[in-house]
Protein backbone atom coordinates (compact mmCIF):
# COMPACT_ATOMS: atom_id res chain seq x y z
CA UNK A 1 0.00 0.00 0.00
CA UNK A 2 1.30 3.83 -0.69
CA UNK A 3 0.72 6.39 1.04
CA UNK A 4 1.15 9.90 -0.08
CA UNK A 5 2.05 12.72 2.75
CA UNK A 6 1.71 15.94 1.84
CA UNK A 7 4.01 18.67 3.21
CA UNK A 8 5.20 22.25 3.00
CA UNK A 9 8.81 22.54 1.48
CA UNK A 10 10.38 24.33 4.32
CA UNK A 11 12.99 22.31 6.67
CA UNK A 12 10.95 22.68 9.96
CA UNK A 13 7.90 20.84 7.74
CA UNK A 14 9.64 18.41 6.26
CA UNK A 15 11.46 17.16 9.96
CA UNK A 16 7.50 17.09 10.76
CA UNK A 17 6.40 15.04 7.49
CA UNK A 18 9.45 12.86 8.17
CA UNK A 19 8.46 11.89 11.44
CA UNK A 20 5.22 11.05 10.96
CA UNK A 21 6.39 9.07 7.76
CA UNK A 22 8.38 7.15 10.75
CA UNK A 23 5.29 6.52 12.86
CA UNK A 24 3.74 4.95 9.82
CA UNK A 25 5.73 3.19 8.90
CA UNK A 26 7.20 1.43 12.04
CA UNK A 27 3.28 0.46 12.29
CA UNK A 28 3.51 -1.61 9.47
CA UNK A 29 6.63 -2.46 7.25
CA UNK A 30 5.02 -3.03 3.63
CA UNK A 31 3.36 0.29 3.52
CA UNK A 32 5.49 2.03 0.90
CA UNK A 33 5.39 6.19 1.96
CA UNK A 34 6.33 8.93 0.28
CA UNK A 35 6.63 13.03 0.92
CA UNK A 36 4.51 14.84 -1.79
CA UNK A 37 5.64 18.94 -0.93
CA UNK A 38 3.67 21.98 -1.23
CA UNK A 39 4.32 25.34 -1.57
CA UNK A 40 1.59 27.26 -0.14
CA UNK A 41 0.56 31.37 -0.42
CA UNK A 42 2.02 32.18 2.65
CA UNK A 43 5.12 30.39 1.85
CA UNK A 44 5.82 32.43 -0.98
CA UNK A 45 4.89 35.79 -0.18
CA UNK A 46 7.32 36.70 3.17
CA UNK A 47 6.27 40.28 2.84
CA UNK A 48 2.91 40.65 4.13
CA UNK A 49 1.85 39.66 7.68
CA UNK A 50 0.20 36.06 7.93
CA UNK A 51 -3.50 38.27 8.59
CA UNK A 52 -3.34 39.87 5.32
CA UNK A 53 -2.93 36.28 3.66
CA UNK A 54 -5.67 35.04 5.14
CA UNK A 55 -4.74 34.16 9.22
CA UNK A 56 -5.64 31.10 10.61
CA UNK A 57 -5.37 28.26 7.35
CA UNK A 58 -2.49 30.71 5.71
CA UNK A 59 -0.21 27.82 5.74
CA UNK A 60 -2.75 24.70 5.87
CA UNK A 61 -5.14 25.46 3.06
CA UNK A 62 -2.52 24.53 0.27
CA UNK A 63 -1.53 21.35 1.83
CA UNK A 64 -5.27 20.06 2.85
CA UNK A 65 -6.17 21.17 -1.22
CA UNK A 66 -3.82 18.37 -2.44
CA UNK A 67 -5.26 15.80 0.24
CA UNK A 68 -8.86 16.46 -1.07
CA UNK A 69 -8.09 16.63 -4.55
CA UNK A 70 -6.56 13.41 -4.28
CA UNK A 71 -2.96 14.09 -5.15
CA UNK A 72 -2.02 13.07 -1.92
CA UNK A 73 -3.52 10.80 1.01
CA UNK A 74 -2.44 13.04 4.40
CA UNK A 75 -1.86 16.14 5.30
CA UNK A 76 1.19 16.76 8.04
CA UNK A 77 0.29 20.46 9.95
CA UNK A 78 1.91 22.34 13.07
CA UNK A 79 -1.51 22.12 15.00
CA UNK A 80 -1.41 25.91 15.69
CA UNK A 81 -1.48 26.50 12.08
CA UNK A 82 -4.97 25.17 11.64
CA UNK A 83 -8.34 26.53 11.49
CA UNK A 84 -10.33 25.54 14.51
CA UNK A 85 -13.03 24.16 11.91
CA UNK A 86 -11.51 20.95 9.81
CA UNK A 87 -13.04 21.32 6.24
CA UNK A 88 -15.60 19.27 4.95
CA UNK A 89 -14.17 15.95 3.58
CA UNK A 90 -11.02 16.06 5.82
CA UNK A 91 -10.46 14.53 9.12
CA UNK A 92 -7.92 15.13 11.66
CA UNK A 93 -6.72 11.35 12.35
CA UNK A 94 -3.73 11.54 14.81
CA UNK A 95 -2.30 13.72 17.53
CA UNK A 96 1.01 12.04 17.68
CA UNK A 97 2.81 12.78 21.48
CA UNK A 98 3.25 16.15 21.47
CA UNK A 99 6.85 18.21 21.50
CA UNK A 100 7.40 21.44 24.11
CA UNK A 101 4.61 23.63 24.19
CA UNK A 102 6.74 26.91 25.06
CA UNK A 103 8.00 30.02 23.49
CA UNK A 104 11.26 31.37 23.85
CA UNK A 105 13.58 34.67 23.98
CA UNK A 106 16.44 33.58 21.32
CA UNK A 107 19.56 36.45 21.68
CA UNK A 108 18.38 37.71 25.41
CA UNK A 109 16.83 36.63 28.61
CA UNK A 110 14.27 39.22 29.37
CA UNK A 111 15.90 41.03 32.13
CA UNK A 112 19.07 41.50 29.97
CA UNK A 113 17.08 43.40 27.37
CA UNK A 114 17.77 47.00 27.78
CA UNK A 115 15.15 49.40 28.31
CA UNK A 116 13.78 50.07 24.91
CA UNK A 117 14.85 47.29 23.03
CA UNK A 118 13.67 45.72 19.72
CA UNK A 119 12.43 42.25 19.70
CA UNK A 120 10.68 40.43 16.76
CA UNK A 121 7.79 38.44 16.46
CA UNK A 122 5.03 38.02 13.65
CA UNK A 123 2.38 36.72 16.24
CA UNK A 124 -0.02 39.45 17.92
CA UNK A 125 -0.39 37.09 21.09
CA UNK A 126 3.49 36.93 21.61
CA UNK A 127 3.58 41.05 21.43
CA UNK A 128 0.89 41.43 23.91
CA UNK A 129 2.24 39.07 26.29
CA UNK A 130 5.71 40.43 26.10
CA UNK A 131 4.28 43.87 26.59
CA UNK A 132 2.57 42.86 29.72
CA UNK A 133 5.88 41.87 31.24
CA UNK A 134 7.84 44.76 29.30
CA UNK A 135 5.85 47.62 28.25
CA UNK A 136 9.04 49.78 27.10
CA UNK A 137 9.70 47.28 24.69
CA UNK A 138 9.65 48.22 20.71
CA UNK A 139 8.03 45.11 18.74
CA UNK A 140 9.08 44.85 14.91
CA UNK A 141 7.65 42.12 12.54
CA UNK A 142 8.70 38.95 11.84
CA UNK A 143 8.56 36.28 9.00
CA UNK A 144 10.28 33.41 6.91
CA UNK A 145 11.79 30.15 7.78
CA UNK A 146 13.76 29.00 11.08
CA UNK A 147 16.74 30.54 9.21
CA UNK A 148 15.50 33.60 8.09
CA UNK A 149 14.14 34.68 11.23
CA UNK A 150 17.26 33.76 13.42
CA UNK A 151 19.18 36.04 10.59
CA UNK A 152 17.00 38.69 12.15
CA UNK A 153 18.93 38.84 15.71
CA UNK A 154 21.69 40.99 13.19
CA UNK A 155 19.06 43.83 13.46
CA UNK A 156 17.21 43.42 16.56
CA UNK A 157 18.09 42.39 20.29
CA UNK A 158 16.05 39.65 20.25
CA UNK A 159 13.58 37.50 18.56
CA UNK A 160 10.58 35.16 19.86
CA UNK A 161 9.87 31.17 18.47
CA UNK A 162 8.47 28.31 19.47
CA UNK A 163 10.81 26.33 21.48
CA UNK A 164 10.33 22.74 19.62
CA UNK A 165 11.29 24.38 15.91
CA UNK A 166 14.33 24.94 17.40
CA UNK A 167 14.39 21.84 19.05
CA UNK A 168 13.20 19.59 16.16
CA UNK A 169 15.85 21.28 13.89
CA UNK A 170 18.95 20.86 16.12
CA UNK A 171 19.29 24.76 16.63
CA UNK A 172 22.43 25.24 19.37
CA UNK A 173 21.96 29.07 20.04
CA UNK A 174 23.91 30.65 22.84
CA UNK A 175 21.18 32.56 24.46
CA UNK A 176 17.58 30.98 24.71
CA UNK A 177 15.07 32.15 27.80
CA UNK A 178 12.05 29.52 27.52
CA UNK A 179 9.26 31.55 28.34
CA UNK A 180 7.27 30.49 31.25
CA UNK A 181 4.14 29.16 30.09
CA UNK A 182 1.95 29.65 33.32
CA UNK A 183 2.24 33.54 32.31
CA UNK A 184 3.31 33.56 28.66
CA UNK A 185 0.38 30.68 27.28
CA UNK A 186 1.08 29.64 24.20
CA UNK A 187 -0.92 29.29 20.99
CA UNK A 188 -3.18 26.99 20.64
CA UNK A 189 -2.06 23.91 19.22
CA UNK A 190 1.87 24.51 19.76
CA UNK A 191 3.78 21.87 19.83
CA UNK A 192 2.01 19.50 18.20
CA UNK A 193 1.64 18.19 14.99
CA UNK A 194 -1.82 17.18 13.45
CA UNK A 195 -2.34 14.91 10.73
CA UNK A 196 -5.33 14.98 8.01
CA UNK A 197 -6.61 12.10 6.18
CA UNK A 198 -9.88 12.38 3.79
CA UNK A 199 -12.74 11.90 5.62
CA UNK A 200 -13.94 8.75 3.61
CA UNK A 201 -10.27 6.99 3.62
CA UNK A 202 -11.28 4.63 6.11
CA UNK A 203 -7.59 2.41 5.39
CA UNK A 204 -5.48 5.71 6.14
CA UNK A 205 -7.55 6.67 9.16
CA UNK A 206 -7.11 3.15 10.53
CA UNK A 207 -3.32 3.27 10.00
CA UNK A 208 -3.32 6.62 11.53
CA UNK A 209 -5.36 5.71 14.54
CA UNK A 210 -1.98 3.70 15.46
CA UNK A 211 0.24 6.84 15.81
CA UNK A 212 -2.64 8.58 17.37
CA UNK A 213 -1.47 9.79 21.55
CA UNK A 214 -4.81 10.44 22.97
CA UNK A 215 -3.49 12.55 26.11
CA UNK A 216 -2.34 14.78 23.31
CA UNK A 217 -5.39 14.66 21.08
CA UNK A 218 -7.62 15.32 24.23
CA UNK A 219 -5.40 18.45 24.92
CA UNK A 220 -5.11 20.01 21.66
CA UNK A 221 -8.91 19.43 20.54
CA UNK A 222 -9.50 21.13 24.01
CA UNK A 223 -7.38 24.05 22.88
CA UNK A 224 -9.13 24.08 19.54
CA UNK A 225 -12.37 24.35 21.04
CA UNK A 226 -11.80 27.71 23.27
CA UNK A 227 -10.27 28.86 19.37
CA UNK A 228 -13.69 27.72 17.77
CA UNK A 229 -15.91 29.62 20.48
CA UNK A 230 -13.68 32.44 20.10
CA UNK A 231 -14.88 33.11 16.55
CA UNK A 232 -11.38 30.25 14.56
CA UNK A 233 -9.89 33.00 13.18
CA UNK A 234 -10.60 35.46 15.88
CA UNK A 235 -7.93 38.69 15.04
CA UNK A 236 -7.98 39.85 18.76
CA UNK A 237 -4.32 38.07 20.56
CA UNK A 238 -5.49 35.12 22.55
CA UNK A 239 -3.95 31.77 23.85
CA UNK A 240 -4.78 28.61 25.84
CA UNK A 241 -2.63 25.27 27.07
CA UNK A 242 -4.90 22.57 28.24
CA UNK A 243 -3.15 19.15 30.08
CA UNK A 244 -3.96 16.69 32.63
CA UNK A 245 -5.60 17.27 35.47
CA UNK A 246 -5.94 14.56 37.39
CA UNK A 247 -8.83 12.59 35.79
CA UNK A 248 -9.99 16.50 34.48
CA UNK A 249 -8.00 18.69 32.22
CA UNK A 250 -7.09 22.03 32.86
CA UNK A 251 -7.30 25.18 30.53
CA UNK A 252 -5.34 27.88 31.03
CA UNK A 253 -6.35 31.03 28.32
CA UNK A 254 -6.03 34.47 27.84
CA UNK A 255 -7.58 37.31 25.55
CA UNK A 256 -6.77 40.54 24.88
CA UNK A 257 -9.29 43.63 23.75
CA UNK A 258 -9.02 46.25 21.59
CA UNK A 259 -8.01 48.70 24.17
CA UNK A 260 -4.98 46.25 24.99
CA UNK A 261 -6.06 44.66 28.40
CA UNK A 262 -5.45 41.41 29.17
CA UNK A 263 -8.20 38.59 30.41
CA UNK A 264 -6.93 35.63 32.09
CA UNK A 265 -8.86 32.87 33.20
CA UNK A 266 -8.56 28.98 33.97
CA UNK A 267 -11.00 26.16 33.36
CA UNK A 268 -10.86 22.47 34.60
CA UNK A 269 -13.16 19.69 33.66
CA UNK A 270 -13.45 16.54 32.16
CA UNK A 271 -12.79 16.65 28.32
CA UNK A 272 -16.66 16.24 27.57
CA UNK A 273 -17.70 18.92 29.52
CA UNK A 274 -15.69 21.50 27.11
CA UNK A 275 -13.99 23.67 29.55
CA UNK A 276 -12.07 24.79 26.56
CA UNK A 277 -15.47 26.73 25.12
CA UNK A 278 -15.90 27.26 28.98
CA UNK A 279 -13.32 28.99 29.28
CA UNK A 280 -13.48 31.09 25.93
CA UNK A 281 -17.01 31.83 26.42
CA UNK A 282 -16.12 33.72 29.91
CA UNK A 283 -13.07 35.51 28.50
CA UNK A 284 -14.85 36.89 25.37
CA UNK A 285 -17.53 38.14 27.83
CA UNK A 286 -15.09 39.98 30.03
CA UNK A 287 -13.03 40.98 26.84
CA UNK A 288 -16.02 42.02 24.91
CA UNK A 289 -18.85 42.61 27.35
CA UNK A 290 -21.01 40.72 26.27
CA UNK A 291 -21.37 36.54 24.29
CA UNK A 292 -21.19 36.90 20.47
Amino acid sequence: MIIRIATRKSPLALWQANNIYDLISAVDRSLKVFLVPVSTKADQDLTLPIKELGGKGAFSKGVQNVVLSGQADIAVHSAKDLQAKTPDGLRIGAFPVRGEITDCLVGSTMKDLPNGATVATGSRRREILLLEQRPDLKIVGLRGGIDTRLKKLDEVDAIVMATVALKRLGKDLPVVQELDPEMFIPQVGQGALAVEARSDDYQILDILAAVDHRPTGLAVSTERKFLAELGGDCDMPAGAHAFRHGNDLRVRGFLGDAAGAMHRGEQIGAWRADPGRKLAASLKQAALGYTL
